[in-house]
């Protein structure tokens, strides 16, 4: 039986309190004696208890069960392509690689044994870089439960909405939102049109947060009040349920005799999110240039150097293009940073096709990119009155360390062994009156 609704509490990091049972909170105290109700009090912290105040992030737990009855966690049973970093499998490729879209299983296949690990970088063990994966399923979790234990989980659903019951409420997220995880909350995905694609970015660094708007000032981009946490929602089931855990890049599991969504009241910093991807406040030019992708960041994991990201979450939504005398499309560059793209739906503005919904493409550090022959020439020859692109979200998951492809990656049917074609046939530009010279 489920106690609570589809609430939502908005803001993010906002200090949230929620209950699902009236006077379930303790109230002047984080762990009394006797919680209310004979609940056990938890606390679940996603920061070193000693990180400063303006970073620390934790939040209380008020639940009909503490976590730490279950039984020892045995390897996953079931095999799984799905990996973490250091990835040895393959090193890391200077090739600018395009795969189809991930297809829907023939078998029976819920959220976990739906992921796909494509890429990734960092350590898990050390705690910097990413790993991302791409799901597909035709099935709900039934009676099974999910965490890792290595990084946050932004997921960004491509086709059929998810349902995500989490520990400290219930969030429905179809396609044009995402949800954030924190790493270590336990989830459920149920697929609410019966089946479902996305991706997944796993951040072993420093958690997700909004970026600084500098010289945009106080307002712009993603607004933190945008964002929803789920308000307090609860199970009381006396069921068995399989607890799968992702820990240092290997799955276990073990079972627990009830469901592990039994918390009634929650307080705290911490908390799983969704965000409308269509309330993003675009920034663009105005005047002229294309401005760079930086201006589109919805959420950063910073690394240890100011103003380089250990993760970047970019979008490409729709918006406004009015700039004069200027080649509209992303322009031909070169990036220290890496590049793993995705796209929601429809057709990115710098690809003219081969691109497609669900599909992904990764650019790593220096890998010369930008658009292919036709869009060039299509937006080289556009006459420039104000456009508005439409109907198109694509996103990046962008990263200074370069990412490494797994063996699966690079194996698939999946991957565009003629990506490269797309960048074959500019024509040589020509100087009037000057003959070519030679060394």
């Amino acid at each position: 039986m489920s106690k609570g609704d589809h609430r939502v509490l908005t803001g993010f990091g906002n200090h949230h309190a929620s209950e699902a049972a009236a006077g379930a909170l303790p109230v002047g105290r984080n762990s009394p004696q006797q919680v209310p109700y004979g609940l056990y009090a938890e606390q679940f912290s996603a920061t070193a208890f000693t990180a400063p105040r303006h970073e620390n992030q934790r939040s209380w737990f008020y639940r009909l069960r503490p976590t730490a009855d279950h039984p020892p966690y045995r390897p996953y049973a079931r095999e799984s392509r799905l990996r973490s970093a250091p990835f040895g499998e393959r090193p890391a490729s200077p090739n600018r690689l395009r795969w189809n879209p991930l297809q829907m299983p023939t078998e029976a296949t819920d959220f976990v044994d739906g992921l796909v690990s494509y890429a990734g970088n960092g350590d898990v063990a050390a705690g910097f870089g990413c790993a991302v994966h791409l799901y597909a399923a035709n099935r709900s979790m039934t009676d099974r439960a999910f965490f890792s234990a290595d990084g946050e989980l932004l997921i960004v659903p491509q086709s059929g909405r998810l349902r995500i019951v989490t520990e400290q409420g219930v969030l429905i997220v179809p396609p044009l939102h995402i949800a954030l995880i924190p790493r270590g909350i336990r989830i459920r995905a149920e697929l609410l049109d019966g089946a479902a694609r996305g991706y997944v970015c796993e951040n072993y660094g420093a958690p997700f947060r909004l970026p600084d708007l500098g010289p945009i000032g106080a307002n712009g981009l993603a607004n933190p009040r945008d964002f929803e946490a789920p308000a307090a929602s609860y199970e009381d089931v006396e069921r068995p349920c399989e607890l799968i855990q992702k820990f240092q890049g290997q799955l276990w599991a073990t079972m627990v005799p009830q469901s592990p969504f039994d918390v009634v009241a929650w307080h705290g910093n911490i908390s799983p999110y969704r965000y409308d991807l269509s309330r993003f406040n675009v920034i663009n030019t105005v005047s002229f240039d294309h401005p760079d992708p930086s201006i589109f960041t919805v959420l950063t994991s910073p690394s240890d150097r100011t103003g380089v990201a250990n993760v970047d979450f970019v979008v490409f939504p729709p918006r406004w293009m009015v700039a004069e005398d200027t080649f509209r499309p992303p322009w031909f560059h070169r990036n220290v940073m890496s590049e793993f793209m995705g796209l929601v739906q429809g057709e990115y503005d710098a690809k003219a096709g081969g691109f497609l919904p669900g599909g992904a493409s990764l650019h790593n550090c220096m890998a010369s990119h930008g658009p292919d022959v036709d869009s060039y020439r299509r937006a080289v020859s556009a006459e420039l009155n104000p456009q508005k692109i439409e109907g198109s979200m694509a996103f990046m998951f962008e990263s200074r360390y370069a990412f490494r492809p797994t063996e699966w990656a690079m194996e698939t049917s999946l991957l565009q062994s003629d990506y490269d074609a797309c960048w074959s046939g500019f024509r040589k530009a020509e100087l009037p009156g000057i003959e070519g010279r030679g060394a």
